[in-house]
């Protein structure tokens, strides 16, 4: 795992992740793990990994929901 120092950060900040942490239960080092891995966004390949995995899991769909209108229409 990689590690990161950060520099020049504002007092204040530093002092409501400790009161975070402090009502968490856990140090302020995990405080702000959670925190920055909450506000890690998805890269775009990452994010084409996803929809293509959830694709995956809906086999027979084209992707076009008039496709599924008309099949449950045509159902009835």
């Amino acid at each position: 795992m990689g590690s990161v120092v950060i520099r020049n950060l504002d007092d204040s900040v530093l002092a409501r992740y400790r009161c975070r942490a402090k009502l968490h239960g856990r140090s302020l080092e995990a405080e702000l793990r959670d925190a920055l891995t909450a506000a890690a966004p998805l890269a775009p390949e990452q994010k084409m990994a996803l929809s293509s995995k959830l694709r995956a899991m809906s086999p027979g769909w084209s992707g076009n929901s008039a496709d599924l209108i008309r099949e449950d229409r045509d159902s009835r």
